[in-house]
């Protein structure tokens, strides 16, 4: 073999295995920053098989064996100020413990739809977080996810045999460059109990594929589907915070998830 087609073969093999995984010097840099400003809630480290990565665990003062995972959205972290930190503390009061989680992220100048492979990194995480909440007695489990971190849970309903007793999405986008980010597939193999929430001034994806999202529940034959288009709110429910809480608590106790 001459040397050319070696340092091609090489360099193939290189591009092979440079797989796009989680940015673990980020999720670090996001998790000392977080970690000492928390102020409800404890920090814990979840193990996904791999590594440690961080959650925030808070408990409801009434302990009803029930519990909610929150995952963000696109490169931020499981205290940030918009939608996450606010439901994490907000729905303890209506009696959930909350465990918010660390999911994977990439540089601040990534791509969103960069993130495709990370997908592939959502289901040891949620596993994780699952596992924790029946260790400290949560029988039933409530996914809820903001945006990306909506579509990655839907990704991971459509793909996993875990006894979930609902989700909540929150602008869940529907990108269908790869299957994995086509938030309408998965709602078509997802049959607990969804509510897709969204807000009035919303991003665009997230308008335009309401209809769609709302066709693919019914074809996976999933009859308790709940839409619901937050008035005057946006992507983030900015001065929102409480009647996205509400709704979400009023969902919370429909008798359909247990």
């Amino acid at each position: 073999m001459s040397t050319l087609p070696k340092l091609l073969v090489i360099s193939l093999l290189s591009i092979t295995f440079n797989v796009v995984a989680s940015d673990l010097a980020k999720e670090k840099r996001w998790a000392d920053q977080v970690v000492d400003a928390i102020m409800d809630g404890d920090a814990v480290w979840l193990n996904n098989g791999q590594h440690d990565f961080l959650g925030i665990y808070t408990e409801a003062s009434e302990d009803r064996q029930r519990a909610v995972i929150i995952a963000h959205g696109t490169g931020i972290h499981p205290n940030w100020q918009q939608v996450i930190q606010p439901l994490r503390v907000g729905l303890v009061e209506h009696n959930w413990h909350t465990l918010a989680i660390q999911m994977p992220v990439l540089a601040n100048d990534a791509e969103y739809q960069e993130y495709a492979p990370l997908y592939d990194e959502i289901a040891p995480r949620i596993d994780a977080a699952i596992q924790y909440l029946k260790n400290h007695g949560s029988q039933d489990i409530i996914l809820i996810g903001h945006s990306q971190g909506a579509s990655m849970t839907a990704y991971y309903l459509s793909t996993s045999k875990q006894d979930i007793n609902g989700f909540v999405a929150i602008g869940m986008a529907a990108f269908a460059t790869d299957e994995r980010m086509n938030s309408i597939k998965a709602l078509e193999k997802i049959t607990v109990p969804v509510l897709d929430i969204y807000g009035e001034n919303d991003l665009e994806n997230i308008l335009a594929t309401v209809s769609d999202r709302a066709s693919a529940a019914k074809k996976a034959g999933n009859r308790n589907f709940t839409q619901i288009k937050a008035a005057g709110a946006n992507h983030f429910f900015d001065g929102k915070e409480n009647e996205l809480i509400k709704t979400i608590a009023s969902w919370l106790e429909k008798p359909s998830q247990y």
